[in-house]
């Protein structure tokens, strides 16, 4: 045997040890690791009940984007998502992540504010540990909260509540105006073969709420999208980035659609899309059936990563021909703290065709995987995550 391969495997050897020791100790400490698979993992969305949090799902969402516009004509997008995340399955290293927490918590809020040009983000982890805001999720019914963060549903209405520092609070109510939308299969959406999540979404809500800025407050309204994902898939090759979509026009009609990328930047035949007419009349879209090209791209100054700015969708059977623009090119949010990614998400302007008639809108549009930090993550930043925030409230209080 060469020396190279002693020394390998003195180390595998010693990998397999440390695994098996910290593995022991969370057995101990936290109980056995659950498969979080009962075979339910590919059956149809049951709702209402499944507007409400999962004991038996790896990773669900909970996912708000919105176009508002306060009573002094002051523009603003917002993005509010929340997500529960068991961790029997996941490692830093050789190191369950279920000896610290099971399960975690996460927040993102986000407003972008067209008048000032200025985008700014807040994000929020949980485990219900010493330094953490307090968290839960229902499973009896729709009520999600961290700290003061929370989204809730009462008589068919959603509730929202996010703040951003200590200079921006946001508080809204949400009226779905269309029915909810399965997406794929009666809600069943493939990510690969045998890889699926629930996924519905409701594509028009009305907004009306408070937004309050460096002590002023402005009652707004407008218009809202809610994307709702839950379950266990298995994280595969065809999964490295997606590239999403969720656009309302002024016809009346709607259209998701995502673009997931493979380890070699391809596009996954597993990509798929919804489109809504103004009937409420869904029509599923294979990837075969969209075209999504960028017109541009933007360099972050702050990740160095280089994302699409700006797009052409076209679904030539429907006749429709858009073009994306973002309202603002910095838009990213760096989440390495709490959820462990560098993305886009932002809000964005929409102007086109559909059925040789004009048309314009509002989207939002998240891109994932363009930054690859989360691919060597960072056990102590993300431990840190917001205490020093945390803390400093405290002390403030």
């Amino acid at each position: 045997m060469s020396e190279r391969a002693i020394f390998n495997t003195f180390f595998d050897n010693a990998e397999k040890t440390a695994a098996d020791f910290f593995e022991a100790v969370t057995e101990k400490l936290s109980g056995t690791a659950d498969t979080l698979r009962d075979g339910t993992e590919l059956n149809s969305v049951n709702l209402p009940r499944d507007l409400a949090a999962h004991s038996n799902a790896q990773t669900e969402w909970w996912y708000y984007t919105g176009h508002c516009e306060t009573s002094s004509g002051r523009r603003f997008g917002f993005e509010l998502v929340f997500f529960q995340r068991r961790t029997d399955l996941d490692k830093f290293s050789v190191v369950p992540l279920r000896l610290i927490g099971n399960p975690f918590y996460f927040a993102h809020f986000a407003v972008t504010d067209l008048k000032d040009k200025s985008f700014r983000y807040s994000h929020r982890k949980s485990s219900n540990g010493v330094f953490d805001y307090p968290a839960s999720a229902s499973e009896k019914h729709f009520y999600l909260q961290i700290g003061d963060w929370s989204a809730r549903e009462s008589n068919n209405l959603h509730i929202l509540r996010a703040t951003a520092d200590s200079d921006i609070t946001f508080e809204a109510t949400l009226n779905p105006k269309k029915k909810v939308v399965l997406n794929g299969k009666e809600g069943v959406s493939f990510k690969d073969e045998g890889e699926a999540s629930r996924y519905f979404s409701y594509t028009r809500m009305e907004v009306e709420g408070d937004l309050t800025k460096n002590g002023a407050t402005e009652h707004f309204t407008g218009s809202a999208w809610m994307d709702r994902e839950f379950g266990t898939w298995t994280p595969t090759d065809n999964q490295k980035g997606w590239d999403w979509f969720s656009i309302q026009l002024d016809n009346n009609s709607e259209l998701m659609c995502y673009q997931l990328r493979n380890g070699a930047g391809a596009i996954s035949p597993y990509s798929s899309g919804s489109f809504v007419n103004e009937n409420s009349e869904v029509l599923t879209l294979t990837n075969d059936e969209f075209q999504i090209e960028p017109s541009g791209f933007w360099k972050s100054p702050h990740s160095g990563a280089t994302y699409p700015s700006g797009w052409s969708i076209k679904i030539p059977t429907l006749e429709i021909d858009l073009q994306i623009t973002p309202v603002l090119e910095d838009q990213e949010l760096d989440t390495r703290g709490t959820t462990m990614i560098v993305y886009w998400e932002g809000a964005c302007t929409v102007q086109g065709k559909v059925s040789g008639k004009n048309v314009r809108g509002q989207a939002y549009v998240e891109l994932v995987g363009y930054d690859r930090s989360h691919d060597q993550p960072n056990l102590a930043r993300f431990l840190m995550g917001n205490s020093l925030e945390f803390l400093t409230r405290l002390i403030i209080k």
